[in-house]
């Protein structure tokens, strides 16, 4: 639907997004692993660190051999693979424009638990849509949809650079883009359009979140962008009083 580029969103709190630059390497890291290993090695490593629901739920075994972590550990292990460099890609690109601002908002610490707890929310709505897949369920989209949704609370109305329909760049207010692609999740979960992408994991991500954002945003962080402290981020035509950044 879209392709985001870049945003006008400085960060106000942190001076780099350390966590969003490391996860980012961490998953090209296990992508450059797997597409360069031996594929017995490849499938070894998706079938023993991706998330299979027939295991989680005892409707499967896996061969003991192919076993690289606990079974519950794959809830947050599959968030670090990917099939192929188009896979990897748009999750990594999503991640950079949007994952900044959001660890800034949270903190580095908190912005990594987040991370990992709507990787693992993604996980079990895949599970729970889907008890009996004997599939492992690879890649960030439940994580980065989180994410997304977290961006959606807490900047709504900041410019963001898109290229629609994959060749007309325009800037839209965050909320009208990511709108429609949070409503597309839901959408393709409810009429189960393409069982190769887990839908379920988007959603999943996407409702964790938006719950998280709530919570684990840091105090006097408000959402809907009901304070603006950097002028560039919006356009208005009165002033908007200048708020000093802090940094950690």
């Amino acid at each position: 639907m879209f392709v985001p580029l870049h945003d006008t969103n400085e960060l106000k709190y942190i001076r780099v997004q350390w966590v969003t630059i490391s996860l980012i390497v961490l998953n090209v890291l296990a992508w450059l692993f797997t597409t360069f290993a031996p594929v017995e090695q490849a499938e070894r490593a998706s079938l023993g660190l991706g998330f299979i629901p027939a295991l989680i739920f005892d409707h499967a075994v896996l061969d003991p051999s192919l076993v690289l972590v606990p079974e519950d550990i794959t809830f947050l292990t599959y968030a670090f693979l990917h099939i192929d460099f188009w896979h990897l890609a748009p999750n990594m690109l999503f991640l950079w424009v949007f994952g900044d601002n959001v660890e800034d908002a949270l903190g580095h610490l908190r912005f990594l638990i987040f991370y990992l707890l709507c990787a693992a929310a993604g996980a079990a709505l895949h599970g729970f849509v889907t008890p009996q897949s004997e599939g492992p369920l690879i890649g960030a989209s439940g994580a980065i949809s989180g994410v997304v949704a977290a961006y959606f609370l807490l900047h709504p109305r900041v410019r963001v650079w898109v290229l629609v329909l994959f060749r007309i760049p325009l800037p839209l207010p965050a909320f009208i883009p990511l709108a429609l692609w949070i409503a597309q999740q839901f959408v393709m979960l409810a009429l189960n359009m393409d069982d190769a992408v887990s839908w379920g994991a988007h959603v999943g991500g996407i409702i964790a979140g938006a719950l998280l954002v709530l919570v684990m945003r840091r105090p006097g962080v408000p959402l809907f962008d009901r304070q603006i402290v950097t002028p560039r981020a919006v356009h208005h035509k009165q002033s908007v009083p200048q708020v000093p950044a802090r940094v950690e």
